[in-house]
C-alpha cells in the first residue's frame, strides 16, 4: 500500500514539521493540499555526490503550593442566566473535555530535462575572430584568457598553425534591461498586482486575493491571522498570546487597561481567557469574555467598588457576554431545533487579576492560572488559583496525590467553564495583600504546562520582569513554544510595588 510522503520543512516557508502536522505552525500552510512527490528520476547526470536547543523543560515539583495570606470569602456564586440543574458538587460535577488535537505532509516537484536544442548560441565573433563557420569549437578548457595567443587554422585544415597575433576575446552580448524593447518583466508581472478596495494579497504567491475564509484565491495559501500573535504593553502590564505550534488558530484572548481609585490611585487590570477547543466558537468565546471582563472592571473600580467584588461581577459579566453566544448566528437557529445542541455551545475559561490600593486580586473560572513571582528570589513563589479540573478534584478528596493526578489523561477535563451549558457560575476570587514587591504571572495551561509548580514558574520569569513586562512575557511565551507549543499559549505580566506606608487606599 502507498504511504503519504511525510516532508521535513514546509514546502511554503521551510519550517521544520513534525509527524502528523497538517498545518504550518509558522505560515500555516495547508500541508494536506500539496501532491506527493513522483518517482524519482533525475534530469540532470552528476560526476559525484557531495558529502556534506531547546530550553528543557523544568521538573515540575510535586508538593502544593500554599497561597499567601488569607482569603476573604467573596459574595456568593451567581448562576449564569439561562442555565438549569443542580448544583456541582466533587463527587458529581459536570465535566468538559478540552480536546486539543495535533495535527502532518507534503510534496515536491520535478524539474524538467535540459533542451540540447535550446542551447544559446555561441556570440557572433568580431574581425580577428579565428573560428570562421563550419569551424570546431573548441572545449570550454581551451577559452583563451585575455590577450592570449591565439593560433590560425592552417590551409584545408581544422588544424591551428602558430599565432599571428594577440587577439581580444569576443565581448559579451548585451542584455537590454527588463521592460525594455517591449519585453515585460516576469517579476513585475507577478508581484506588482494591485488588489481591489478592500481586498489583500496572499503571503505565499504575493499574485492571488485572499477570500474572507482566510485562503488565497490563486494558490489556496492560508493566511497568518491577525490572533495568529498578539501583544499589548501598557505603563504597568504587558501580554502576549500565541498560536503555538499545532493548532491551526489560536483561541485564546487577553485584555489589559489600567484605571483610577476615586482617591486617584491607579488600579491595573488584567485578564486572559482560553477557549475550549471542543466546544463551537472558541476563538469568539474568549474574545467575547475578555472584552465583557474588562469593561466591567474599568466601570467599577472607578467607583470605588471594592476589587474583590467587582472582580466577581466582571466574571458574571464574561459569562453573560459567551452565553449570548450561544444564542446567536447559526447557533441559535440550531437550537431551536434541538434543544440539546446548547451542549456544545462556545466555552472558555478565565482567570484576572487586579492590582489597586495596596491589594492583589485574583477571579478565575476554569483552569487557567495565577502565580506569584517575588522580586527576591529567595522569598517564596505561590500559585494563587485553583484549577477546576478532574485533577484538582481528584486532589481536593484525597483519592490522588498532585503527582498522580496531572499524570492521567483525564487531568485536564475542566469540570468548570464560561459558557451556556455550564450547570452552575461559579465565580472564584482571592484577596491578598504581599509584603513585598514582584509580579503576577496570568496565563492559560499553554504555558503552565512547561512550568506547572510555582518554583517552575518563578525558574523561567526573568529576573527583571517588574521593569519590564513585555519582554519577560514574551520569554515566557517562547519557554512554551521552546518546549513544544502543543496549545495556544497567553500570559500577561503584571508588576505589583508596594505601596508606602500612609499612601493609598484602604
Amino acid at each position: 500500500m502507498s504511504q503519504r510522503h511525510q516532508p521535513s520543512a514546509c514546502p511554503s516557508c521551510e519550517e521544520p514539521l513534525e509527524s502528523g502536522d497538517l498545518f504550518c505552525g509558522a505560515c500555516g500552510y495547508d500541508l494536506s493540499a500539496v501532491p506527493p512527490l513522483p518517482e524519482d528520476r533525475p534530469t540532470v547526470v552528476m560526476g559525484s555526490p557531495v558529502g556534506g536547543a531547546a530550553w528543557p523543560a523544568d521538573p515540575a515539583g510535586p508538593g502544593r503550593e500554599q497561597p499567601f495570606g488569607d482569603r476573604p470569602s467573596g459574595p456568593p456564586a451567581t448562576g449564569a442566566p439561562g442555565t438549569a440543574g443542580p448544583a456541582s458538587t466533587a463527587g458529581a460535577a459536570a465535566v468538559r473535555f478540552d480536546a486539543r488535537a495535533a495535527e502532518a505532509g507534503a510534496g515536491d516537484f520535478e524539474l524538467p530535462a535540459p533542451d540540447p536544442a535550446a542551447r544559446p548560441a555561441p556570440a557572433p565573433g568580431t574581425a580577428g575572430e579565428p573560428w570562421g563557420p563550419g569551424t570546431p569549437v573548441p572545449p570550454p578548457a581551451a577559452r583563451p584568457a585575455p590577450h592570449a595567443h591565439v593560433p590560425e587554422p592552417q590551409a584545408g585544415t581544422g588544424t591551428p598553425a602558430a599565432p599571428a597575433a594577440p587577439v581580444e576575446p569576443p565581448p559579451a552580448p548585451v542584455q537590454p534591461p527588463p521592460g525594455a524593447g517591449g519585453v515585460p518583466d516576469p517579476r513585475a508581472v507577478e508581484h506588482t498586482a494591485t488588489p481591489p478596495a478592500g481586498a489583500r494579497l496572499c503571503v505565499a504567491c504575493r499574485a492571488g486575493h485572499v477570500d474572507p475564509d482566510g485562503y488565497c484565491e490563486n494558490c489556496g495559501h492560508a493566511q497568518p491571522r491577525e490572533r495568529d500573535h498578539m501583544e499589548e504593553e501598557l505603563g504597568a502590564v504587558a501580554a502576549v498570546s500565541d498560536r503555538g505550534l499545532r493548532h491551526h488558530r489560536n483561541e485564546d484572548a487577553f485584555a489589559v487597561s489600567s484605571t483610577a481609585l476615586p482617591d486617584g490611585s491607579p488600579a491595573v487590570v488584567a485578564i486572559v481567557c482560553d477557549g475550549v477547543s471542543s466546544a463551537t466558537r472558541p476563538d469568539e468565546a474568549s474574545a467575547a469574555a475578555a472584552a465583557a471582563a474588562n469593561e466591567s472592571l474599568l466601570a467599577a473600580l472607578p467607583r470605588g467598588t471594592h476589587p474583590q467584588t467587582a472582580m466577581h461581577d466582571a466574571i458574571v459579566a464574561a459569562s453573560e457576554a459567551v452565553n449570548a453566544l450561544a444564542g446567536d448566528g447559526d447557533d441559535g437557529d440550531a437550537m431551536e431545533h434541538d434543544p440539546h445542541h446548547h451542549r456544545n455551545a462556545p466555552a472558555c475559561t478565565l482567570v484576572g487579576a487586579v492590582v489597586a490600593g495596596g491589594l492583589l486580586v485574583v477571579g478565575w473560572v476554569g483552569d487557567s492560572r495565577a502565580y506569584w513571582v517575588p522580586d527576591d528570589r529567595s522569598g517564596p513563589p505561590a500559585r494563587l488559583t485553583e484549577d477546576d479540573s478532574w485533577a484538582a478534584q481528584m486532589v481536593a478528596a484525597g483519592l490522588m496525590n498532585e503527582a498522580e493526578a496531572y499524570a492521567d489523561e483525564r487531568a485536564h477535563a475542566i469540570t468548570g467553564w464560561l459558557g451556556a451549558d455550564a450547570y452552575e457560575l461559579e465565580p472564584h476570587t482571592a484577596a491578598f495583600k504581599p509584603d513585598r514587591p514582584g509580579v503576577v504571572v496570568v496565563c492559560t495551561d499553554g504555558l503552565w504546562n512547561y512550568a506547572e509548580g510555582a518554583p517552575d514558574m518563578a525558574r523561567v520569569v526573568p529576573p527583571d520582569a517588574a521593569r519590564r513586562p513585555l519582554h519577560s512575557a514574551q520569554v515566557l511565551v517562547g519557554h512554551a513554544l521552546d518546549g513544544g507549543g502543543h496549545d495556544n499559549v497567553t500570559v500577561a505580566v503584571l508588576p505589583f510595588a508596594v505601596v508606602p506606608a500612609g499612601a493609598g487606599s484602604a
